[in-house]
């Protein structure tokens, strides 16, 4: 899922009509709006505006102000990157020399990945799950972001 759909962090939702066409990409999906404090960052969810778009849609379909165009949504999801490309394949290399047992070989290709593609959680949770340090490797990534860790959700897309 998270090569199909570019997704670089979870939680995150995507909108897809019964036709199978995705009509909004990935974007932090949280049921309410949080706050939480770790370390000395705030982690926010926009989780009401969020929820309230989705039941607009679900009502209203096409026709919902939160539905993207075919145009709408290709500006906002742009072609992947040649350096974003390699991480991915790098990715997945990594995934199937792990599931090979070639656990060495597997920790070289995570950290391709992750050094292609810092801004991909994603790369870098899968790395940390089989360690035992995974909860202080994240801190570290999480205080060293610059910005929020969940970008902000831009709902808004046709106008009136």
């Amino acid at each position: 899922m998270s090569s199909a759909y570019q997704l670089v962090n979870v939680p995150a939702g995507i909108w897809v009509d019964e036709k199978g066409q995705v009509v909004r990409p990935p974007e932090t999906a949280s049921p309410k709006n949080q706050e939480l404090k770790i370390g000395s960052k705030v982690i926010r969810t926009q989780g009401d505006e969020y929820v309230a778009a989705l039941r607009d849609w679900i009502a209203k379909g096409s026709k919902s102000e939160f539905a993207m165009t075919d145009e709408e949504y290709h500006q906002r999801v742009k072609e992947r990157s040649p350096e974003e490309k390699e991480a991915e394949a790098s990715f997945k290399l990594a995934v199937h020399l792990h599931q090979s047992r070639q656990t060495e070989l597997a920790q070289k290709w995570w950290q391709r990945a992750q050094k292609l593609n810092p801004e991909s959680w994603n790369y870098h949770r899968q790395d940390w799950s089989f360690t035992s340090e995974a909860g202080k490797r994240w801190m570290e990534k999480f205080e060293k972001t610059p910005g929020d860790y969940y970008p902000k959700l831009e709902l808004k897309n046709k106008q009136p």
